[in-house]
């Protein structure tokens, strides 16, 4: 057995940043008079105290490095720990949740997945509207250095195929981490702040425009309103809401590059051009429709835009009931959450270059097939495609799938019909939130579903967030020896 402090030591680092971003809520509650504040800092104090003493007991860790193994656990157990955390200023005080739900809904929160089971949001006090919002722009920021820091390294479902564009990290992995997350939190925080200041422009309370610039970066879709974006009558929110969706749905490597005056690889990255094709094919079939039901190009165009996009890229916001639409919208709306953004991004699902590898496979099986003599090779971006990126994708797909599969059966036997129980577990699976149908669709909320249910998709949440290997392989005995 490996030593756990140094694993120790950093997750009590997070647990004290978490309780220190409690202040946030606690100043709106106290200015705005709201007694909430109470909540919060109770909240704190306990999270404060926690980080402390783990990093007290772990002292002995801070200088030690971290192994593959180590790095994997960290990994996990950051997204185990801090949603317990997270989850305290829902239980105390006036939301009185319960663990089931306050859990469910921190963890909603950090994987930005954007399920809730709460409602009357126009009612809740600003804290704690913003300490959702707060919870979903750590995840997503959390998610970003993860996706490109990390799991290149730890070879999980082919990401290793951006390990030279991540900065390769073998043999330091938490320094280079350090050095990728200080440039990409510049670029994550300047992205909110314009998204914030485009937002106040346009109409919105300054703290709308706060936490839907959060969530709208995180790709989280957690919103103040009940209604999530149909609160907001103004058209040019929707089209800027789509617009920063879609910018945090790319490689944030590629932002990096772009700030130190390289903006060719942004231009010519394979997955990218491959997102807006689909952007673009799936806005254009779903348009048409709405535009013949309604009438109103301008109002059909933006309304399919806004929504695919929110669905595609995991963010979960919504105009409307797309469920509404008729039986092949709200199929093709099923299937553009399982696609999901680009690889490195804050989005979610199986991600487009995943695609495009298996793609890849089957042209290089027909080409087998048709010429048997041949040795074709499948490639990405004129690029060979090694036998460790092959087998890692097709693994995922394969795991991916038969994880959905379980998951699907197990809501069926707790009670819930084929589509709640299948477009739920796809939602929080892939981190995408709202599911179909009039329990848990874009209308609704996951708040009915009984409480075995919800531990179901808050596992869901956590796997899909962690990419799944990275949680499996903590179950393989070989992965605890030396």
């Amino acid at each position: 057995m490996f030593a756990m402090r140094p694993v120790g030591y950093v997750i009590g680092l997070f647990v004290i940043v978490l309780g220190l971003a409690m202040m946030g809520p606690l100043v709106v509650d106290a200015v705005g008079g709201h007694e909430e504040w109470q909540t919060f800092g109770i909240a704190m104090l306990i999270t404060v105290l926690s980080g402390m003493g783990l990093i007290t007991a772990c002292a002995a860790g801070r200088k030690e490095g971290l192994s593959i193994q180590q790095t994997f656990i960290l990994t996990v157990l950051a997204w185990v720990v801090l949603p317990v955390f997270g989850s305290l200023p829902f239980m105390i005080g006036a939301q009185d949740m319960s663990f089931t739900d306050a859990f469910f809904e921190a963890m909603s929160g950090i994987t930005t997945t954007g399920a809730t089971v709460m409602s009357g949001l126009e009612l809740k006090p600003p804290g704690t509207l913003l300490w959702r919002g707060l919870l979903q722009w750590f995840g997503g920021l959390g998610v970003v250095v993860v996706a490109i820091a990390i799991l290149p390294e730890l070879r999980v479902g082919g990401m290793q195929l951006f390990k030279s564009e991540a900065f390769d990290t073998f043999g330091k992995i938490l320094p280079q981490a350090a050095q990728i997350a200080k440039q990409l939190f510049y670029i994550y925080f300047g992205l909110t702040v314009i998204a914030m200041l485009v937002y106040a422009a346009c109409g919105m309370k300054p703290i709308d425009a706060l936490v839907h610039a959060m969530t709208s970066i995180a790709t989280g879709g957690l919103a103040n309103y009940d209604a999530s974006f149909a609160a907001f009558k103004n058209p040019a929110i929707h089209y800027f809401a789509a617009l920063f969706m879609l910018t945090s749905a790319l490689p944030y490597v590629r932002f990096i590059q772009l700030a130190h005056g390289a903006p060719m690889p942004i231009l010519r990255d394979p997955q990218v051009r491959m997102f807006f094709k689909l952007i673009a094919l799936f806005v254009f079939i779903l348009a048409v429709g709405r535009w013949q039901d309604s009438g109103d190009i301008e109002y059909a165009f933006r309304t399919t835009l806004f929504n695919v996009t929110s669905v595609m890229t995991g963010t979960g916001y919504a105009t409307e009931d797309y469920g509404l639409w008729g039986p092949f919208p709200m199929m093709l709306f099923f299937v553009i959450g399982m696609i999901g953004g680009c690889a490195g991004s804050t989005t979610c699902s199986v991600k487009v270059f995943r695609y495009q590898v298996l793609a890849a496979v089957i042209r290089a099986q027909i080409k087998l097939i048709q010429n048997p003599s041949s040795v074709p090779r499948a490639r990405y971006d004129g690029r060979p495609i090694s036998e460790d990126i092959l087998s890692s994708v097709m693994a995922f797909f394969l795991l991916f799938m038969l994880t959905l599969g379980l998951l699907v059966l197990c809501l069926s036997m707790i009670g819930l019909d084929l589509l709640t129980a299948l477009s739920g577990a796809a939602a929080c699976l892939g981190n995408i939130g709202p599911g179909l149908g009039p329990i848990i669709g874009p209308s609704g909320n996951y708040a009915e579903l009984p409480e075995s249910a919800k531990w179901v998709l808050t596992l869901a949440m956590f796997l899909g967030r962690l990419e799944l290997l990275s949680v499996f392989v903590l179950f393989i005995p070989r992965f605890w020896q030396r």
